[in-house]
């Protein structure tokens, strides 16, 4: 079995909502996706992930899943997604969809059987049912989303929700639980998905009624790499099949057992995604990376955004340019032209480094977060239950501009399900295509140069003599340099300067600016 693609792959993420809507109504779909392969094709993509795009009542953006083994008839069937699936192989595109193991909809029909089965049922074992302590829930847990992790159904007892309560967490002691989940990768990959994301990968196993131990009660306990190892052996039955882990850890030796060679066979690196604009620290995470994965063989990732975070072009535009799900900083100041030119400089040191590459939608145009929406438009769970003082992720989700002056701005022929700015004009994918200096082209030229120079292998520090500068050689022979300090830099010794991410000066490299040199 050949595992080879993924080491090195660039992959684009499709928030299928944002995306391009092909019927009119608002929402993008896998018509619209399907008629905009091309686009992605000529961009030089290898992948694409999708967002969950199960049937789901939208109670948190598609991730409370009614039914994993069908589509969403918002974006379309389960035809139309085996024939885009189909489309893309065509094309050479991999697919990686997302599973969500962690909680179902609260409309599912497993939840709803343990609704009507009553305290004590065989349906109420696949979730996590409690009775309460005194009049309150049977322990102090908190959901991420804010607010308490149990909620209270007519017969007395409680069900436990690590995210909003229309999410109950699945009991993954239950067999049912375990057995069903095999059999939804089965089904998806036997319809040539190439690959599964997995949400909220270290938080499947917990303990309601144990007493403290000094461990995260739910996160990252010993018996979830179990499930990871039974998955792994499905995964193996398929040729060219990867399993790709969502997992936030502090810890990187508890981080990289994630990685071991019979479980998942990459996992996000949010440790580089939420570094800031600071060249040393940005080389410390970096080399840890490399460090901790080298002795699994799994080749790192490196994530400048999501559907979850704040859009580079905004977040480096900030005095401070970290990223923290605590503290997302909405309508703090940005300079966005200063975002935009540490963005550029930003997409060109994550595409030189060794291993996978993650772009989400949006950030091949250099997008900035949207920070004005309406309150009464915002959809994330996280606004109302943070009790209106965290105004969530919708900010990232708003769709892409394709073309024309205007909103919907080629998107839809109707109505967005979420406004677009009104001077998102020369941010368009038709406005950039054409202009050489614009970030559609940077990418488009870093991925060429990537799918020949780059991707999976290692790489070598260059001495700089200067704090404010990374500086290394790729296998290839492609040396990449970021300067992040105030005033310009000299050049290494170069013949041929492949791509910046801005203008140079002669043969220094002025603040905030990338290059591959060879």
């Amino acid at each position: 079995m050949h595992e080879t693609w993924w080491r090195g792959a660039a992959i684009y993420q499709v928030y299928l909502r944002s995306f391009a809507d092909g019927n009119g109504d608002g929402f993008g779909d896998l018509a619209g996706l399907r008629s905009r392969l091309g686009y992605l094709a000529d961009l030089g993509i290898n992948a694409i992930w999708l967002n969950p795009w199960y049937p789901s009542p939208m109670s948190d953006g598609g991730y409370d899943v009614a039914d994993y083994r069908d589509i969403e008839p918002t974006f379309g069937t389960l035809a139309e997604a085996e024939k885009f699936i189909q489309d893309a192989h065509d094309l050479n595109i991999k697919i990686i969809i997302d599973v969500v193991p962690n909680h179902s909809s609260d409309q599912s029909v497993w939840f709803q059987e343990a609704l009507s089965g009553g305290p004590g049922s065989p349906a109420r074992d696949r979730f996590w049912f409690r009775p309460g302590i005194g009049d309150g829930p049977p322990n102090d847990w908190q959901s991420i989303f804010g607010g308490p992790a149990w909620t209270q159904v007519p017969d007395g007892e409680w069900y436990l929700h690590l995210f909003a309560p229309e999410q109950p967490d699945f009991n993954w002691n239950s067999k049912a639980v375990q057995d069903e989940f095999l059999d939804v990768l089965r089904f998806w990959f036997d319809r040539g998905a190439d690959g599964i994301r997995i949400d909220s990968a270290a938080v499947l196993i917990k303990d309601p009624d144990a007493e403290p131990d000094g461990l995260d009660p739910y996160t990252d306990r010993d018996g979830v790499h179990e499930i990871y190892r039974n998955w792994r052996k499905v995964s193996d039955e398929y040729s060219e099949r990867i399993l790709i882990g969502e997992v936030w850890l502090p810890d990187h030796e508890r981080f990289v057992r994630y990685l071991r060679p019979d479980e998942l066979h990459t996992a996000f690196n949010f440790d580089f995604l939420a570094c800031p604009w600071n060249a040393p620290a940005l080389r410390k995470v970096i080399d840890t990376t490399l460090v901790t994965h080298a002795p699994h063989g799994a080749p790192p990732t490196w994530v400048l955004s999501n559907h979850d975070v704040t859009r580079p072009v905004t977040r480096y535009g900030r005095a401070d340019t970290a990223f923290d799900h605590g503290d997302r900083r909405h309508g703090m100041p940005s300079d966005l032209a200063l975002g935009t030119r540490r963005a550029r400089a930003a997409a060109l040191l994550a595409l030189a480094l060794p291993g996978g590459a993650y772009i989400y939608q949006g950030e091949e145009l250099g997008l900035p977060e949207v920070e004005d929406l309406p309150d009464e438009l915002l959809e994330d769970p996280i606004w109302s239950r943070s009790g209106h003082t965290d105004r969530g992720r919708d900010g990232c989700r708003v769709p892409l501009p394709w073309s024309g002056d205007r909103p919907p701005y080629g998107y839809s022929s109707g109505t967005p399900w979420l406004p677009q700015p009104a001077d998102w004009q020369a941010l368009t994918i038709e406005a950039q295509r054409p202009v050489a200096s614009s970030m559609l082209s940077l990418y488009r030229e870093a991925l060429r140069i990537r799918g020949d120079r780059l991707g999976d292998g290692t790489l070598t520090w260059l001495p700089q003599g200067d704090d404010d500068v990374l500086a290394f050689l790729r296998d290839s022979g492609l040396t990449c340099v970021v300067n992040l300090g105030p005033e310009p830099v000299r050049l290494p010794p170069h013949e041929t300067v492949l791509l910046s991410s801005g203008p140079l000066a002669g043969d220094t490299l002025p603040a905030d600016t990338a290059a591959w040199l060879l």
